[in-house]
């Protein structure tokens, strides 16, 4: 893994035909037949050890692992796909990695009404036993383990970094908060930085791991749908929330909804797609999440579309004062059932 040139692909290939401990004591001849070019043998006879004493030592520190593919404690789904990790390091509850995941991605930029959605799907998944895995980028991937965590339950994050740093660094408490309840995965050995190509790998590992992958808001572009698609290609479940036509964040997942990804409106669409890896799972589970609303407040979040609704319609429609919808408005804003969007406006999310 320290030695420069060589990937996952080249370490297996190599490992077909000889042992670990040969590769270091093996020919030129031996070596060079196997594709291996000038540099990399050099690099094999002159090996990084400095680095590599450096990892034993981060091993040593209780919860932290390095699985092989011959590890038995290695996911077996991941082991699966074209081009697993050679080796995955791990720091956390290694026995989460063989429990159901369902994947949760999308849009690093997403609107208030994304990011709800994607806390409230983790919630309800991670209540249901399902390990709730995503990639710890801003947006949905956070709101995904924010939203496991709060219900109690175990979340992943697949870093495109070393799994002793965290990048982006804003979410350094979240990752101590997901190492407590849950794991960071990395092929990445320690102290490997952010760069910029290490992002698209990780995403096959993010699929690799999970039963299903939800995307739940994400442009034409995004790399979230290159996810998708490697999930598709991996022979899992793809579910995708639909959008408004007008919404770019929208676009991305109506297409995968074209291409074949299963339509989600609630969490029941994916527990009864996915409802034989948990006894739990009932359809139609009771929650009356209006419960706290009076008459008033619950009338007037009625009036509250799912895309930007001015306050004047709502003037309009209810017959209230300004002054008295801005009050309810803020209360509606404070329990969570709407949020502010621009030019004034008000969007339901819940």
């Amino acid at each position: 893994m320290r030695t420069p040139g060589i990937g996952s692909k080249t370490i297996c290939h190599i490992l077909e035909h000889l042992e670990p401990e040969q590769v270091f004591s093996a020919s030129y001849g031996t070596l060079s037949k196997l594709g291996l070019n000038e540099a990399i043998i050099a690099a094999l006879r002159q090996p990084d050890w400095p680095s590599v004493e450096q990892d034993m030592s981060w091993l040593k520190q209780t919860g932290n692992h390095a699985l092989t593919l011959h590890d038995e404690r290695y996911p077996p789904l991941l082991k699966e796909i074209a081009n697993p990790p050679a080796v995955l390091f791990v720091r956390g509850n290694i026995e989460l990695l063989k429990q159901p995941q369902i994947a949760i991605v999308g849009s690093r930029n997403p609107s208030a009404q994304g990011q709800q959605i994607a806390t409230d799907f983790a919630a309800t998944l991670a209540s249901f036993g399902f390990v709730v895995t995503s990639g710890l980028a801003l947006g949905i991937d956070a709101a995904a383990h924010r939203g496991a965590l709060q219900a109690g339950g175990h979340t992943i994050a697949v870093a495109g970094t070393g799994p002793d740093r965290v990048y982006p660094a804003r979410h350094k408490e979240l990752a101590g908060e997901i190492v407590k309840q849950g794991a960071i995965v990395s092929e990445f050995p320690p102290g490997t930085a952010a760069v910029a190509n290490h992002f698209p790998r990780r995403n096959r590992i993010i699929s690799g791991l999970c039963i299903g992958l939800l995307v739940v808001e994400a442009a034409r572009q995004s790399g979230s749908l290159i996810t998708a698609r490697q999930a598709l290609e991996q022979n899992r479940e793809v579910f995708a929330i639909p959008g408004s036509i007008y919404n770019p964040l929208a676009r991305g997942c109506n297409a995968l909804i074209r291409e074949g990804a299963k339509l989600v409106e609630t969490s029941d669409d994916i527990l009864e797609e996915l409802g034989e890896y948990n006894q739990r799972y009932e359809l139609n589970v009771p929650e009356n999440l209006q419960s706290e609303l009076d008459l008033e407040q619950q009338n007037l979040l009625n009036l509250i579309q799912f895309s930007p609704t001015t306050v004047d319609y709502l003037v309009q429609q209810s017959g209230l004062a300004v002054e008295i919808i801005s009050s309810m408005l803020l209360v509606l804003e404070l329990k969570g059932y709407i949020a502010s969007a621009p030019g004034g406006n008000y969007i339901r999310i819940k």
